[in-house]
């Protein structure tokens, strides 16, 4: 199996990831035998609507929040911090390929400040994600408080909705992170979750995201689910990352092994370079 690149890692640079670091995860990096890894810093800009008791950890979040406690808005990144952190990590690391990036929190609501975000900078991965659902006028939710508020089922298949109209809202990323994110959230008590009962809505955002152009990324803070795989290469899909979602070293290239023997047996293979997008075979 070629060394994989894990193109989605997240440092101290990340609003949310209180354990990060660049240069441990560097060093965690090289341990591993990455040839790459690209650090995709969260750029978020929706406000959260939050329920009583949503948060697993307040504290952490107690500077994003409101006075009142029932909102909270993720600051943006420092740009330039970031971008000299990763020089400096390029300078001790020269045998790891490091590339800059970001991941865009609901870009198709937030055009102008994203666009000018990424003029600021040049940044080598673009993620696109969707985190957060409407749920009242200029409110927001993330699954967690989706969950509580609606069925399981229509939260998926609300979320899997609205992924079309990101992909189609903003074109300025060239992966679509974590399609199944709400899955990370699954409630217990509505059973195993089951892609297959939500095959169409899938399959339709899957097409939407082939049309575009852009890779898929198989996401592995959960295992994978090997159909919706198989949906993208049928839809027409060409490419896809890898991504651990690391939020701290330890994190780095998780399930990395059965991730890629997975999707190589659905008919995908690495690209030229080991950072480059895996590619669909025949």
């Amino acid at each position: 199996m070629a060394p994989l690149t894990d193109s989605h890692v997240h440092s101290e640079w990340s609003w949310d990831a209180q354990q990060g670091s660049m240069e441990r995860t560097c060093e965690r990096a090289i341990e591993l035998g990455l040839p790459a890894v690209a650090f995709t810093e969260h750029v978020d800009r929706t406000r959260w609507t939050l329920l009583p008791g949503e948060l697993d950890d307040p504290q952490q979040l107690e500077p994003y929040l409101a006075p009142d406690g029932a909102s909270m808005t993720p600051p943006p990144l420092d740009v330039d911090g970031y971008l000299a952190s990763i020089e400096r990590c390029r300078d001790r690391f020269p045998d790891l390929r490091i590339l800059s990036g970001a991941e865009l929190g609901e870009p198709h609501l937030h055009e102008p400040f994203v666009t000018k975000l990424l003029g600021a900078g040049e940044f080598d991965r673009v993620l696109g994600s969707l985190h957060c659902l409407p749920v009242g006028d200029d409110q927001y939710a993330e699954p967690p408080g989706l969950f509580r508020r609606r069925a399981a089922a229509e939260v998926v298949r609300d979320y899997l909705t609205e992924l079309p109209r990101l992909i189609q809202g903003f074109d300025a990323f060239a992966v679509l992170a974590h399609i199944d994110y709400p899955t990370r959230y699954w409630p217990t008590t509505a059973g195993p979750f089951d892609p297959a009962a939500f095959e169409e809505e899938f399959r339709h955002a899957l097409r939407a995201l082939a049309d575009s152009g852009r890779a898929l990324e198989v996401n592995t803070r959960n295992a994978p689910y090997p159909a919706i795989v198989r949906w993208w290469r049928d839809e027409g899909g060409e490419a896809v990352t890898f991504g651990s979602d690391a939020h701290e070293p330890t994190a780095l290239a998780q399930s990395f092994t059965e991730a890629a023997a997975m999707v190589e047996a659905i008919g995908f293979r690495p690209g030229r370079h080991p950072w480059d997008f895996w590619v669909r075979t025949g």
